[in-house]
């Protein structure tokens, strides 16, 4: 969620406020997107305390600017409709345009974004404490899946001390993705599936 408000603030600000604000967020999103992203986790988190709270810092760091460069090329989309026209016309601040006109009229893409960002925090924050950049006493399944490494539990053995966490980081992300396909959908009829309407009894 802290990512998802990240991406939208900056996204939508740099369209709709255009100029140098637009050139400086852009550039800035662009330092953000260019940088290799596993490195840059593993060096915040190796000098944060372990915890969640750390992961959740790295990973808000690390994961807003793709669904910012989004948004604002969907912002840009809209930003010379008359419905924006008609707001700046009868004198509304720039905030309000923002959250009451413009975030509106994104609500398919924004929840999309958050469904893309749930799958990568989820498997991002998996690898890193299986990497033990987690807290190993904290019950998580990546560190479920560090201490079943570090005990050998596969040559042991016990096969489903890896396996189980494993399944499970697998499940809730194919269930973000199947969500994030769905909101697609919704907000994009041409990929909606063609269906075909059940003909009646007795009908050609």
């Amino acid at each position: 969620m802290i990512a998802t408000f990240l991406s939208t603030v900056i996204g939508v600000t740099s369209a709709y406020v255009g100029g140098f604000t637009d050139r400086a967020l852009t550039v800035f999103i662009d330092v953000f997107l260019i940088i290799p992203v596993l490195p840059l986790l593993i060096l915040l988190a190796s000098y944060l305390p372990p915890g969640v709270t750390s992961l959740i810092v790295v990973l808000c760091i690390t994961s807003w600017a793709f669904q910012a460069r989004q948004l604002r090329s969907q912002g840009l989309s809209i930003r010379n409709r008359d419905f924006l026209v008609a707001a700046r016309a009868r004198g509304e601040r720039g905030i309000y345009i923002i959250l009451v006109e413009i975030v509106p009229t994104m609500t398919s893409l924004i929840a999309a974004s958050f469904l893309s960002l749930a799958v990568y925090v989820v498997g991002f924050a998996a690898s890193l404490q299986f990497l033990g950049l987690g807290n190993s006493s904290e019950l998580m399944w990546g560190t479920m899946l560090y201490n079943a490494q570090q005990a050998s539990a596969l040559e042991a053995g016990n096969a489903w001390w890896a396996l189980a966490p494993g399944a499970a980081v697998a499940v809730m992300g194919t269930g973000f993705a199947l969500l994030n396909y769905a909101f697609d959908e919704i907000g994009n009829p041409a990929l909606r599936p063609v269906r075909r309407r059940r003909r009646g009894r007795g009908t050609a």
